[in-house]
């Protein structure tokens, strides 16, 4: 293995040129040009046997990453925001064609008002879509399910394509030292992709097609996908197994940091859950029984690792990285739907919003999550979902909307 420092963006790269990628259709956006750029300059320079074609949106992008699986090549690409509900319609009608590529995205906040900075509402938008999601919290990560994602994407069980996603900014352009395994130890896990019935070739007049279908057909069909979904939770842990006794680290559908003992459990994804992790660590000097359960899978949602990991705590704390307006949390509404009426169900889920836009979430404001839910558990009473926000960032917006005004009165005077 070769030790480097790599950006996110770096180790999706690097992922996507260990899996001899085939073709890479392309279309710029930030934080994601930097894994296409790096990709465009392997193959320039003829250290990557690939075909690159940049298209003139995302939409067209997914089109031919698409077609492109449907032939039986090894596809990627990349996107991020609104480019990855560009890619929307496409996105739908890409996993009904049931072919195997992977897609990264980086997240990043969604206009409008505009930013650049990370959160996860992007890629939640598209959990229904019928691509599976797996969630890095680490540049390592970012690797390593790359790597897995082709393998769970080609797997006979599940055949649907793979989004691999992490955070903007916050891992994107972080560089951590990334164990880069030799091209040797990829090809002994990451076989030559084998299109069997899904291709169609010049020489095999064999194809696919979509047409209209009435009801039942239909329904049918999409419960055949819904099933082979399911199938990619334990394709998963066979892999993150298989993938240990290569490289000597394993891979799980959830990471559980702690919580074996603990009383009290955060629960979130994505590149904030190693701030948890540090949070967990100063807690436990002080003797609070906390730990943190982090969803690698978030489609297919893995149900019963989640009721196993969670049965018997007093409470839990879920960090929603996103906002569904007039719901909440997304995440908090996932788990309290696969923790409903189960009998070891914790006392207390509680429901706090953090980290949109790229807001970081400090040691302090994990700590006044653990008080919260502790005093949740004590009293019976579970707390109304909270905005992690300070009273100082209100002051400032309070400035800020004070200077707005008085330039609006200026301007109105002048007219």
């Amino acid at each position: 293995m070769n030790r480097k420092l790599l950006t996110g963006n770096g180790a999706a790269a690097w992922g996507a040129r260990l899996a001899r990628i085939d073709y890479l259709p392309a279309f710029p956006i930030t934080p994601q040009t930097e894994i296409i750029e790096t990709l465009s300059n392997w193959i320039e320079g003829q250290e990557l046997e690939c075909r690159m074609v940049t298209l003139e949106s995302e939409h067209s992008m997914l089109t031919a990453a698409g077609a492109a699986a449907v032939t039986g090549v090894r596809v990627f690409t990349a996107t991020s925001s609104q480019g990855l509900l560009y890619a929307a319609e496409m996105l739908y009608t890409v996993a009904g064609w049931r072919v195997p590529l992977v897609l990264v995205n980086v997240s990043r906040g969604l206009s409008s008002p505009i930013t650049l900075e990370p959160d996860h509402n992007d890629v939640l938008a598209m959990r229904d879509c019928g691509f599976l999601q797996l969630h890095c919290a680490t540049c390592q990560e970012v690797l390593d399910n790359l790597l897995i994602a082709y393998r769970l994407a080609e797997h006979p069980r599940v055949r649907l394509p793979v989004l691999v996603n992490l955070d903007g900014f916050y891992l994107s352009f972080t560089r951590e030292p990334v164990q880069i395994p030799s091209q040797r130890e990829v090809d002994r896990f990451l076989p030559p992709f084998e299109a069997g019935s899904i291709s169609f070739r010049g020489g095999e007049p064999l194809s696919e097609g979509v047409t209209v279908l009435e009801g039942s057909a239909y329904s049918y069909f999409r419960y055949q996908a819904h099933l082979a979904s399911l199938e990619g939770i334990a394709v998963y842990e066979e892999l993150g197994q298989e993938f240990a006794k290569l490289f000597g680290w394993d891979y799980s559908a959830l990471e559980c940091y702690c919580s074996e003992d603990a009383e009290i459990v955060l629960v979130m994804i994505g590149s904030f859950a190693t701030k948890a992790k540090e949070a967990v660590d100063r807690l436990r000097e002080t003797g609070r029984k906390i730990g943190l359960v982090r969803p690698r899978l978030v489609r297919p949602f893995p149900v019963a690792a989640l009721r196993q990991a969670l049965a018997g705590k007093k409470g839990v704390a879920v960090i929603d990285q996103n906002l569904s307006p007039g719901k909440g949390g997304i995440l908090h509404g996932e788990l309290a739907s696969v923790l409903y009426g189960t009998p070891e169900a914790p006392a207390v889920l509680a429901s706090f919003v953090g980290g949109l836009g790229g807001r970081d979430i400090s040691s302090e404001e994990f700590f006044e999550i653990h008080k919260v839910v502790q005093r949740a558990v004590a009293t019976g009473i579970t707390p109304e979902p909270q905005l992690l926000y300070t009273e100082e960032e209100l002051r400032s917006l309070r400035k800020m909307q004070s200077v707005a005004r008085a330039v609006r009165s200026n301007q109105g005077g002048g007219a």
